[in-house]
């Protein structure tokens, strides 16, 4: 119950959670018109949740005076204070779940994805990423928009979006203006650097360029997967709705991984170089990693290691010879790990 509104979401934990360590949060907001177990369904997170560790909420809008389900974006006649629902929703899971306050993030698709970008800007204290597939923001929302620490910001949309066109119109900021509000706004470099994804899918009738704007505020990027002749679709999802779904990315993976880089407080320090452990130096290279870890130790004897997920769950143990010692990523999905030497943790980023 909120502001006199009975309220509902779906929140899915993965099997892995056991309360014992903290786990990010993600919320997962739907479309207009839409539904939480639609958008459970179509920009599924669930396989991703249950190999990283995650939880996942999913909100139901309310009903308007159209009859359509919605957020409150700041567009229409809606008065329903969705920016305190979340921030009430927060409190209400992290009152039953062991979640780490400084790891909740939001995306969401179309209204969603307008909503992810009203949390960027009126419940900053709180999230600390946002993505948006096929969202922009209202026109003349930047005016009014503050953050409380620099916001790392992904935006998915197909250039032949007719429901939130590339290029805006007379209500929606166009997808070159919510860019450069949010690189003004952390400080990144102002010119991208353009990537072509390949064309893995030649029947989707539709490519990928991917930009990235680097350098910004405490490590913190701002990225956009342009969907070259794209519509108002969810790259990668199994459901397809309108002509044409992208298959050469998956929009939640992507977006995870870009989560998975941040904290509240920015882009997460990664360990590398030397470290002195007592009677143990160890020099751990190279961090990022796309395959192989390498492990340079100095001691007379073997020197156990474990590597933990985020979830906690072990995914790699052996022992560091005084030779080097390569530990094998390959198998392991992409994100954040967290090595363990002796008494200290080093964490560690895993890229495809």
């Amino acid at each position: 119950m909120h502001d006199g509104i009975q309220r509902e979401y779906i929140l899915y934990i993965p099997a892995s959670y056991s309360g014992n360590v903290e786990v990010p949060l993600v919320f997962n907001f739907h479309g207009y018109r839409s539904n939480h177990t639609q958008q459970m369904n179509y920009g599924d997170f669930r396989p991703i949740a249950d190999r990283e560790g995650f939880l996942i909420a999913h909100p139901l809008g309310t009903v308007d005076n159209n009859g359509s389900t919605h957020f409150n974006v700041g567009w229409g006649t809606s008065t329903v204070d969705d920016v305190g629902f979340t921030a009430a929703l927060i409190d209400e899971i992290s009152s039953n779940y062991n979640i780490n306050q400084n790891r909740i993030y939001s995306t969401g698709m179309s209204n969603g994805g307008f909503m992810s970008y009203r949390l960027a800007c009126e419940l900053s204290d709180k999230i600390a990423a946002v993505a948006s597939v096929t969202g922009t923001m209202t026109v003349g929302q930047q005016n009014n928009c503050t953050t409380s620490h620099p916001m790392p910001i992904m935006e998915i949309h197909g250039t032949n979006d007719t429901t939130v066109p590339y290029n805006g119109n007379f209500g929606f900021e166009s997808v070159e203006n919510v860019l450069s509000f949010w690189v003004n706004a952390v400080n990144t470099d102002s010119t991208p650097t353009i990537t072509n994804i390949d064309d893995i899918n030649t029947n989707d009738n539709s490519t990928v360029e991917y930009y990235v704007y680097d350098n910004g505020d405490n490590g913190v990027q701002i990225e956009h997967f342009k969907i070259i002749n794209g519509g108002h679709t969810w790259p990668g999802s199994a459901f397809e709705i309108g002509p044409v779904t992208n298959k050469d990315i998956n929009a939640s993976e992507e977006i995870w991984k870009f989560f998975s880089k941040y904290d509240i407080n920015g882009a997460e320090q990664l360990s590398v170089g030397d470290f002195n452990e007592g009677d143990l130096t160890v020099n751990i290279y190279p961090n990022p990693t796309s395959n192989y870890l390498t492990i340079n130790t100095i001691s007379s004897e073997p020197v156990p290691y474990t590597m933990y997920s985020v979830s906690g769950k072990t995914v790699s143990i052996g022992k560091i010879d005084a030779v080097d010692q390569k530990i094998d990523m390959n198998s392991l999905a992409s994100g954040i790990y967290f090595l363990t030497i002796k008494n200290s943790s080093y964490k560690i980023l895993k890229t495809e």
